[in-house]
């Protein structure tokens, strides 16, 4: 077992460049420590099924707290914002003291027309705020300086209202005053916590509680977003609180399946010239994907695979790492322009008290992902995307094809283990007279795949993101 653990250890440090902390890291850390610890499986969500006896969440008194909420403005922030943005804490244990931070911003023109969107980032135990809204799909990224924004023109906020939510407690702003909490975080208090925080926040916002509502998120989110919304359907059924009205679900790049029983990774490593032969054949020779269980052998090639892997970036294989992540004298930014050392530049922003007291956040040290001993998590959320299907639910996969972390062959094994039916057949689509990916429509599913995008796919090709999810929010076809 000790030989195991070491094998953990090198491949983990081999494949996620430990010096920066994401949630690519993050994933990694969790699957590999599964592997090694006997990691229960709970078959919570199953018993959730049957269950019919729910009472209310906890709801607190949420008067006066939407104007306290509202942003000012945003140190550094560039001149003519033309929409509203808010901050601030959603408490969802009294008891504990267990408290979650969101931000959320508005469209700039008619956000009474628009859609309500929960962004989730994974890990787990990263930052949807930090990442999601500051280096992804949020109105702004940061600059080299580390103190000032500029406007990220195709910031989702152009075509929904957006609430970006630190979960679970303990991962960026969020907090709980009981410190146990932290080791008892897991899928289920997860979704739980979630649940608890939107019937709360749309108490706050009551304006919002007929919209249309969607949950969109990366990663992790795999597990985060089908699970929510399970829960939010059943609790939707048997209780007499709001009613949230959710149409659908969007994930990518999402941890779906356990590794184990994924033999995408590496098909994809082979395949895009990042292993040798000699090694796709051994593992695909004594990895027992259909069973999931790992022999010494197994072990010894999937080692070899990641070492072969060399020093890159796994998130975008073909994307520079950040060699001087240091602050610059310098502004100006592109969102056409991923900076690889944007994680020091944000997280410097984020620690400055003057952006706290402007979010108002507690003091904290931020930090971008929190290290969890985390307690549940099944070896596959296929069963509850089915149920979601079943019950005539939006639901749609995509992929930036150049993520090495959760890779387009992984979400597209776990897609065929669905044994859908085809309703209309892979295509390309278009933007700007250049393919922007590929898409297939299931019976009950959609899967696209966003060209030149890595694991952060509004970082990577930020135009093809917002299209795409203009597309999956208004059910309109991809541009042919």
């Amino acid at each position: 077992m000790q030989k195991f653990l070491n094998l953990i250890l090198l491949c983990l440090l081999l494949l996620c460049n430990i010096s920066s902390a994401n949630q690519g890291i993050y994933l990694h850390r969790l699957f590999n420590s599964r592997r090694s610890s006997n990691f229960p499986l709970s078959d919570y969500w199953a018993k959730l099924h049957e269950k019919k006896d729910y009472s209310p969440v906890y709801i607190a008194p949420q008067d006066g707290l939407l104007q306290a909420d509202k942003i000012d403005k945003l140190p550094g922030q560039p001149g003519n914002v033309d929409f509203d943005q808010y901050a601030g804490y959603i408490t969802v244990d009294p008891q504990a003291g267990r408290a979650l931070f969101y931000y959320f911003v508005e469209t700039p023109v008619n956000s009474s027309t628009y859609p309500l969107v929960l962004w989730l980032n994974g890990g787990p135990g990263c930052s949807s705020f930090g990442y999601g809204a500051m280096e992804e799909l949020g109105p702004f990224r940061v600059n080299r300086d580390g103190k000032t924004l500029f406007r990220n023109n195709y910031a989702w906020n152009n075509v929904a209202n957006v609430i970006f939510l630190e979960s679970p407690a303990g991962v960026g702003f969020s907090y709980s005053n009981t410190s146990s909490d932290y080791d008892r975080t897991g899928d289920t208090s997860t979704a739980n916590d979630s649940y608890t925080f939107l019937v709360n926040w749309l108490e706050r916002f009551p304006q919002f509680k007929t919209r249309d509502f969607y949950i969109i998120g990366e990663s992790y989110a795999g597990h985060y977003v089908p699970q929510l919304a399970y829960t939010i359907l059943l609790n939707n059924k048997n209780t007499n609180q709001t009613v949230i009205n959710l149409k659908g679900i969007s994930m990518g790049n999402a941890y779906i399946e356990d590794w184990t029983i994924s033999p995408g990774y590496y098909d994809y490593f082979w395949s895009h010239a990042l292993n040798s032969d000699e090694t796709h054949k051994g593992i695909f020779t004594f990895c027992d994907f259909l069973n999931g269980t790992v022999s010494e052998k197994c072990y010894n090639f999937v080692h070899k695979a990641y070492n072969e892997l060399g020093d890159i970036d796994t998130t975008n294989i073909y994307a520079p790492k950040c060699r001087n992540p240091v602050l610059k004298n310098s502004s100006g930014g592109s969102v056409n322009f991923h900076d690889p050392c944007s994680d020091t530049y944000m997280e410097y922003y984020l620690n400055t008290a003057e952006v706290q007291r402007a979010l108002h956040a507690k003091p904290t040290n931020w930090t971008g992902c929190r290290p969890y001993n985390w307690t549940d998590m099944p070896i596959t959320v296929l069963p509850i995307i089915q149920n979601l299907m079943a019950s005539g639910m939006k639901v749609w996969l995509y992929s930036g094809d150049l993520d090495a972390n959760v890779p387009v062959t992984a979400t597209r094994y776990a897609i065929n283990r669905l044994k859908l039916q085809i309703k209309n057949t892979w295509r390309a689509w278009y933007l700007n007279d250049e393919v922007g990916g590929y898409v297939v429509e299931y019976k009950g599913l959609t899967f696209v795949t966003v060209r030149g995008a890595g694991h952060l796919v509004p970082s990577d090709q930020p135009q093809r993101a917002l299209t795409m999810i203009l597309s999956f929010l208004q059910g309109i076809p991809l541009p042919f």
